[in-house]
């Protein structure tokens, strides 16, 4: 067993999901830890977060994202293929989903806003995590108002209609957060779909707005 997979495990103790554990404990742990790490060579950090994210267990998988996103000034155009692999071979819910898109890969995605073409091939992936990914990666890029060469409203577009609810809460998350930096584009873009928007991407979307516009919004 990794070094270090043992250590969360010791630091943990016995405190589980089931009996309390919460994230800002494992954070703690995590930053705690990755203070011992002498070492802070992107490829040997990412070798301990590979081996946590192997064992499949959540608590290990927030160390992983977490010492991942600190390692944001090493990230190279190369990093999307490890960051995607991970995304597809260790994310299972939403909950990952938003730890590794909110934190590292979105840090990725606002270094090289280029990749942006990269993430709209997600919309379409059978897994529902990864097309709940296109919107929320976004997230960092916008909170940074850094978001000329990406297209949020390609993302809704792709994704107006998929079948699963999580996905819906994504992108109306995406478009909350983007109509707080651009209240008038996202109002237009509601107000144009509105008819036929899911409704719970569309509460999430306008849940923000000034009272006036919901109100026109919901007319």
């Amino acid at each position: 067993m990794n070094n270090y997979v043992q250590l969360v495990y010791e630091g943990l103790g016995e405190k589980t999901k089931e009996n309390g554990l919460k994230t800002a404990d494992i954070r703690r742990l995590s930053n705690r830890l990755f203070r011992m790490e002498k070492n802070r060579n992107i490829e040997d950090v990412f070798s301990v977060c590979h081996a946590l994210l192997e064992e499949r267990k959540w608590e290990l998988g927030v160390v992983a994202f977490d010492w991942a996103s600190r390692m944001k000034e090493q990230y190279t155009v190369e990093t999307y293929d490890i960051f995607y692999k991970w995304l597809i071979d260790y994310v299972r819910g939403w909950g990952d989903c938003d730890d590794f898109c909110t934190h590292a890969f979105g840090e990725l995605i606002r270094k090289y806003p280029f990749l942006f073409e990269k993430i709209v091939s997600w919309t379409t992936c059978e897994f529902f995590w990864v097309r709940r990914a296109s919107a929320v990666v976004l997230l960092p890029c916008i909170w940074q108002e850094e978001y000329a060469e990406i297209e949020p409203f390609v993302i809704s577009d792709a994704l107006m209609y998929d079948d699963n609810k999580l996905v819906l809460k994504g992108y109306g998350w995406m478009l909350k957060i983007y109509a707080s930096k651009e209240e008038e584009l996202v109002f237009d873009y509601l107000m144009k779909n509105k008819a036929n928007m899911p409704r719970t991407s569309f509460r999430y979307a306008m849940e923000k707005m000034p009272q006036d516009k919901r109100e026109l919004l919901m007319k």
